[in-house]
């Protein structure tokens, strides 16, 4: 995912209307696969995330490519650090931004040992992985 596939999140409300100025006509439709990605993406509790892979077995619908292009082109207008890589790798290009969100939410963090490049942590897939049997506040 490049940097301008996620719109910055103040800025971000087109996207989830139904279009990317980018990759759309004004006023097109979101694709409904898109949309069911998105709304899945907006259940997610604070710092609770799910994996691409989590989000199409939840849709019983596509795979975590699918589910990573979903993101990829729309994500921006809503919490898109909440849909994960599987090995809880920050999502590159984005790992300052979504580190921000984790520590604000408080999403489980795996510290980075020095070793590790770039020291950044990788989340705490077996903490903070959402199955989606408890609903987030606000929803059904």
């Amino acid at each position: 995912m490049s940097e301008e596939s996620l719109p910055e999140d103040a800025g971000a409300q087109g996207a989830r209307a139904g279009y990317d100025s980018t990759r759309e006509e004004p006023g097109e439709a979101l694709p409904a696969y898109a949309e069911r990605v998105l709304d899945v993406a907006e259940l997610i509790p604070a710092g609770r995330v799910m994996t691409y892979g989590d989000v199409a077995e939840w849709l019983e619908e596509g795979g975590p490519r699918q589910v990573g292009r979903v993101m990829a082109l729309y994500g921006g207008a809503v919490p898109w650090w909440r849909v994960v890589r599987a090995d809880g790798v920050l999502l590159p290009g984005h790992e300052q931004r979504a580190l921000g969100h984790y520590r604000a939410e408080g999403t489980p963090l795996k510290e980075a040992s020095r070793a590790t490049e770039g020291h950044l942590p990788r989340l705490d897939m077996r903490r903070a992985r959402w199955d989606g049997g408890e609903r987030a506040e606000g929803h059904t």
